[in-house]
């Protein structure tokens, strides 16, 4: 589904041509190891596969049975036990390839992958009074006219940790507050925002002094989702 489309392009032909000349070259030795090749023009003789006489005639009818064409020249007889299990595994398997690429193909038809790039966010991070209070902001801006509608923002740290009692979290996770209790996460994009997280008893930037901030090592993740007013399908930028 991430492939670019030449090569999903490509995937999407194979998968069908390579199993319809599988099963071609399986009807062809069925017909060959029965001597139906043999008895061409032999009315008294009952092929396993009415009308085919090589390779070519066997692909034609693997995709009709694939495919489900049936143009009636070439028919399986009821003489040929192994060519109505063969019958049988090909449908269930066509049904299965069908399903499966299909929904590829729609799949990455609908994904939002060039609307979450129309996403941007603000290459710095400042931290600054605001109303009086210390906080940690940053913008984003939704670049297309067309809006993203039930949007809503979330920020994590990520940053190593080490416990009272000792223990080693390399990656640890915590949440910071970009207004989830007063609602202000949930946001309507139709100018850039500024987003802003305070920096109070609850913050993990409550105890950090400036010069530490400048020293530590750690990352701050922004997550943008919301849903796309075109298609109805939900996008993400971070």
């Amino acid at each position: 589904v991430d492939l670019k489309w030449r090569f999903s392009l490509l995937i999407f032909i194979l998968a069908y041509a390579l199993t319809w000349l599988f099963f071609g070259l399986i009807w062809w030795v069925i017909a060959y190891s029965r001597g139906d090749l043999e008895h061409l023009g032999d009315h008294s003789w009952t092929p396993c596969v009415n009308n085919l006489n090589g390779f070519v005639s066997a692909f034609l009818f693997s995709i009709e049975t694939e495919t489900t064409i049936g143009y009636g020249h070439r028919v399986i007889t009821e003489k040929c036990p192994e060519g109505i299990v063969l019958l049988l595994l090909q449908a269930i398997l066509g049904s299965m390839v069908n399903a499966f690429m299909v929904g590829c193909m729609f799949v990455k038809i609908s994904q939002p992958n060039k609307r979450a790039e129309t996403l941007v966010f603000s290459s710095h991070a400042v931290v600054s009074l605001r109303d009086d209070r210390l906080c940690l902001m940053f913008r984003v801006g939704d670049l297309r006219d067309s809006h993203i509608v039930e949007a809503s923002i979330r920020a994590k740290l990520i940053q190593s940790k080490q416990t009272q009692e000792g223990e080693f979290i390399p990656l640890d996770q915590t949440d910071l507050s970009v207004g989830f209790e007063t609602g202000d996460d949930r946001l309507f994009l139709v100018s850039p925002l500024i987003i802003s997280h305070e920096i109070d008893e609850r913050s993990p930037f409550w105890d950090v002094s400036r010069g530490q901030l400048e020293r530590d090592d750690f990352e701050i993740v922004v997550i943008l989702e919301g849903m796309v007013e075109a298609t109805g399908k939900r996008g993400r930028g971070r």
